[in-house]
């Protein structure tokens, strides 16, 4: 009886195949260790505050539980923040961290099916980097992700979603989430002058 072949991930295998051996090429790692790798990717979305609405909390919840098949954590607030009326420890929002498989899966879905549909969509901006080789990005709606059903969508919400890398420069995990096929904005060519006249 044949061997069942183990599932990966299509970006796991593409990281395997075709990102490693890149990465080495152009930075002349000397093992395949040393190459930088996606650690985590995590989403966290704000509601303020919650005592206003009770139920936005439990909304935001279930919409991050759908996009990523994993269940959020809630957030409190760090500290009390007057002016919103918030108090330390407050719930304020709640996160997701995804890491190996399901990492992989959202990636995918991410940049192959979520962001072509953000209306207008030119690209993601390549200067969201940490200076620590991490990449910082908003989404405005979560209704860009298919997994939302529009008709249950109490209110649109917007989220923030970071990718951790194991990248020990920003250069090195931008050429990382490139070979991945992340949407950077084109920048602009610019042409030389030529040196004639008119």
């Amino acid at each position: 009886m044949a061997k069942k072949a183990e599932y990966k991930p299509r970006l796991l295998e593409q990281y395997e195949q075709t990102v490693i051996p890149a990465m080495i090429e152009k930075y002349g790692y000397k093992n395949r260790m040393e190459v930088p790798r996606l650690q985590k990717i995590s989403l966290n979305i704000g509601v303020g505050k919650t005592k206003d609405d009770p139920a936005a909390l439990k909304h935001a919840m279930e919409d991050l539980r759908v996009i990523t098949g994993q269940q959020p954590v809630i957030t409190h607030a760090k500290k009390a923040i007057s002016n919103f009326k918030i108090r330390q420890g407050d719930p304020v929002g709640c996160h997701v961290t995804l890491r190996r498989y399901k990492m992989y899966e959202f990636f995918d879905r991410l940049i192959s099916i979520a962001l072509p549909r953000v209306r207008d969509f030119s690209g993601m901006p390549d200067k969201a980097f940490d200076g620590r080789g991490n990449y910082n990005m908003g989404v405005k709606e979560q209704i860009i992700f298919p997994e939302i059903d529009y008709d249950k969508v109490d209110k649109i919400r917007g989220m923030n979603i970071t990718m951790t890398t194991t990248a020990k420069t920003d250069a090195e995990a931008h050429e990382l989430l490139a070979l991945f096929g992340f949407p950077f904005k084109k920048r602009p060519v610019r042409k030389e002058n030529s040196g004639e006249k008119n």
